[in-house]
C-alpha cells in the first residue's frame, strides 16, 4: 500500500499493489493494519455502500455533522467519476477548499475521506458502480449538504451543467457561506 497526501490534512490516495495475470488481478483493498500503519489512523468501518449510476448523475455534495460526522474510504468497481470533497472542519487551515480526484475502475485508487469533510462525486462515464466504507452509521437527521455549484467554491465538475442529473433533495442543498454561518 502507497499513501498519498493530498493538501488537504488527512485525505489521502491509496494505491494498492495490483497483483495481474492472464486470468486477471487481485487486489487486497482493505487492510486495517497496513492502512493503521501507513497512515497513524486506527479506523473501524461499520457500513459498506454501493450506488451505480449513468453519466452525470452528480450525488452530494453531502457529510453527516456532530457526533455522526463519517471518515469514508471511497473507490469505483465499474466506470469513472470526479470525486470532490470539500473541508468543512472548524478551524481548520485548509476550511473552504476542495480537492478532486478521478477514480476509476482501471486505475483501482482508493480514497480517504476524514470526518468534517463535504463530499460529492460525478459520473463521467456511461454507468459507474461507486464503493465506500463510512466509520459511523448513517444518521438522518445530522445530514447536512452544500449545493454543487456555491459560488465560492467554484468546483469545477468536468460536465456542462446542462449534462447533470440531481436527486430532488440536491437541488436543494444549502450554500458554503451558509454552513460557514452556521458554526
Amino acid at each position: 500500500m502507497k499513501v498519498e497526501q493530498t493538501p488537504l490534512a488527512g485525505c489521502f490516495i491509496i494505491h494498492e499493489k495490483v497483483n495481474g495475470d492472464a486470468r486477471g488481478y487481485f487486489i487486497e483493498t482493505f487492510n486495517q493494519r497496513d492502512f493503521a500503519a501507513a497512515t497513524g489512523l486506527d479506523m473501524v468501518f461499520v457500513q459498506d455502500n454501493q450506488s451505480k449510476s449513468s453519466k452525470g448523475v452528480l450525488r452530494g455534495l453531502h457529510m453527516q455533522r456532530g457526533t455522526s460526522a463519517q471518515a469514508k474510504l471511497v473507490r469505483v468497481l465499474e466506470g469513472a467519476v470526479l470525486d470532490v470533497v470539500v473541508d468543512l472542519r472548524k478551524g481548520s487551515p485548509t476550511f473552504g477548499q476542495h480537492f478532486t480526484i478521478e477514480l476509476t475502475a482501471d486505475n483501482h485508487k482508493q480514497f480517504f475521506v476524514p470526518a468534517g469533510f463535504a463530499h460529492g462525486f460525478v459520473v463521467l462515464s456511461e454507468t459507474a458502480t461507486f464503493f465506500y466504507k463510512v466509520d459511523k452509521f448513517y444518521e438522518p437527521g445530522n445530514e447536512v449538504g452544500i449545493m454543487y455549484n456555491d459560488e465560492d467554491l467554484n468546483i469545477d465538475w468536468k460536465l456542462p451543467t446542462s449534462e447533470l442529473i440531481f436527486s430532488e433533495k440536491d437541488k436543494t442543498l444549502g450554500s458554503f457561506a451558509a454552513y460557514a454561518a452556521s458554526l
